[in-house]
């Protein structure tokens, strides 16, 4: 089987009702990123990162994921699927993707003030202010905070430098350095791009074919091309 390397972004998950981070409205336009997704932001004022974070969450649950994810999962059935994405949401695992790295972190995981690495799972949509670790460390939401390091990203470029195809669905290419991904992808991989907008694609140096659709549209018709052109 080829190895499929499939890189999401907010777009892909824009038509399940999710919030993007640039929506002029919806949840992130009533917050300032420096209140709600900085460390300082959380030592300086915790409550109101709880809070934020406990409305995504439960936003989410509200949720289902669209024809985009449905489609990314159902490709498991002819090629070997690697997804990488920024977002946070569970959307992708929840229509079926088994191989799945979050850059970005996880919004229904929770994980220790201390151990970057002590992860523990959510239930429901609500982390108690003063909810604990074992270790007895604060709990913190299981997401990468503007200024921190994204620990994924090696994992991710490893997995980008082995693809035979590579997919981006639903980002600007503007966030590094997630962008930089496409990067390494090996010069003779062909890449598709499926955004409605116009992502920055001066960075890519592969052969690139652009579906300028949204995701929900713009991705079963991929699926459909791969699956055609490379079976």
């Amino acid at each position: 089987m080829k190895k499929l390397v499939v890189f999401t972004g907010a777009g892909v998950s824009a038509d399940s009702g999710i919030s993007t981070f640039r929506d002029s409205d919806g949840l992130w336009a009533n917050y300032r990123i420096e209140d709600v997704c900085t460390p300082e932001a959380l030592a300086n004022n915790r409550e109101t990162v709880i809070e934020f974070y406990n409305i995504r969450r439960k936003e989410l649950l509200e949720k289902e994921p669209n024809a985009a994810h449905k489609a990314i999962a159902a490709l498991e059935d002819c090629f070997d699927v690697q997804v990488i994405t920024q977002n946070i949401d569970d959307l992708h695992e929840r229509a079926g993707s088994h191989n799945i790295t979050h850059l970005h972190g996880e919004l229904r995981k929770l994980r220790s003030s201390k151990n970057d690495e002590a992860i523990v799972p959510i239930e429901g949509w609500e982390q108690p202010l003063d909810a604990r670790h074992e270790d007895g460390s604060l709990l913190r939401p299981h997401v990468v905070f503007f200024g921190e390091a994204v620990p994924m990203y090696n994992e991710a470029v490893k997995i980008t430098q082995t693809a035979d195809i590579f997919v981006v669905i639903g980002t600007s290419l503007a966030v590094y350095p997630a962008a930089m991904l496409v990067r390494y992808v090996p010069s003779h991989v062909p890449i598709f791009v499926v955004d409605p907008g116009q992502p920055d694609m001066s960075i890519i140096r592969n052969p690139v074919t652009f579906i300028q659709k949204r995701a929900a549209i713009g991705v079963p018709e991929l699926a459909e091309l791969l699956k055609e052109k490379y079976r």
